[in-house]
């Protein structure tokens, strides 16, 4: 079986440092949505929170010696995975929740941001939590 993902935009933001988790992220940045994509946007308003599904198109290639991790805050003991935030997984996919600030068009300005400038996005989902 193979699975494919088109991106449907990218992230825009000029921040160099960013933190490791959308969580403690205080980043502003745009999510720059494909004009195909335009109608799709409705309903996504300031102080909404959305989430963000995208590639980490910038990590290097997964591999099993990468299934145990050591994450900078577990206090030097080993996690799996899928116990993990880490940029380095099996299909690369990447979720943040970020707040909505503004939107124009297929531009929303969002709050919380822990992606790269020029990261695929794969889709934008909104947050239900309460």
């Amino acid at each position: 079986m193979s699975v494919v993902f088109e991106p449907v935009g990218y992230v825009r933001t000029e921040a160099t440092t960013l933190p490791r988790h959308w969580s403690v992220s205080d980043v502003e940045g745009e999510l720059v949505v494909d004009d195909a994509y335009a109608t799709g946007l409705e309903g996504i308003e300031p102080g909404k929170r959305i989430v963000v599904l995208f590639h980490f198109n910038e990590s290097s290639p997964f591999s099993l010696t990468s299934l145990r991790q050591r994450p900078p805050h577990a206090g030097g003991d080993k996690k799996g995975v899928f116990a993990t935030c880490s940029p380095h997984r099996p299909n690369g996919i990447g979720l943040s929740v970020v707040t909505v600030l503004e939107r124009t068009g297929t531009v929303i300005r969002v709050k919380g941001i822990d992606m790269r400038n020029n990261t695929p996005i794969l889709d934008i989902k909104p947050d239900v939590r309460p």
